[in-house]
């Protein structure tokens, strides 16, 4: 097992006094555990991820913020306050390997916020970042099993999806939106791909 150390960036941000946009973003360190070229590699991807997500909120959305306050103080509506929650799961933490995904909430007025999850697999030996194929070494049509395990496990239960839900699947899957927990290969797929927003992140255990 590796040692993780929770990062989190934090910050309310203000306009005319008012609060209207606040952050919280966690990222994961390494320390301690595996080679210093790992820990360097695995720390400052995960640093520059939140760093860009920082910036892009303390700018872009930021701006996206003003906005909404000064049109919704002119007509009267309520002041909505903007807001990023970046959390992350680590699901894999072995001394060769190790697993995590990422949930980013974001709310920008609206009825309400969504998520969008990443992931990311790491050989700690190697240092490096591990693509879905490479644990299908042998199987050069691996996409086309994991695409028809998924479709079998959607017509054990079709309520939960959208009607047509065979070619959304094939046409929203992605290879990089995969992570490993308890020694099996997890699939999903963001919201709005394959099912309502109430239906949230869709997972398929491969």
């Amino acid at each position: 097992m590796n040692y993780i150390r929770k990062n989190v960036l934090y910050k309310e941000l203000f306009y005319d006094g008012t609060l209207i946009l606040k952050y919280h973003i966690e990222y994961p360190s390494l320390y301690g555990s595996v080679s210093g070229n790992t820990t360097f590699k695995f720390n400052n991807y995960n640093m520059k991820l939140a760093l860009d997500i920082k910036t892009k909120t303390e700018t872009e959305l930021y701006k996206e913020a003003i906005e909404t306050y000064k049109y919704n103080k002119e007509n009267g509506y309520p002041i909505m306050v903007f807001e990023v929650y970046r959390n992350y799961v680590i699901t894999t933490n072995l001394s060769n390997i190790l697993s995590l995904y990422t949930d980013e909430y974001i709310f920008a007025g609206g009825a309400h916020g969504n998520t969008i999850r990443s992931s990311q697999t790491w050989n700690l030996l190697q240092g490096k970042l591990l693509p879905l194929a490479s644990f299908f070494p042998f199987n050069p049509y691996f996409i086309i099993n994991i695409l028809k395990e998924i479709n079998t496990q959607i017509e054990k239960d079709p309520s939960n999806y959208f009607e047509n839900t065979c070619n959304l699947v094939l046409e929203t899957f992605s290879p990089k939106s995969y992570y490993i927990e308890d020694n099996k290969i997890v699939i999903y797929f963001q919201q709005y791909d394959i099912a309502p927003y109430s239906s949230g992140i869709r997972t398929f255990i491969i």
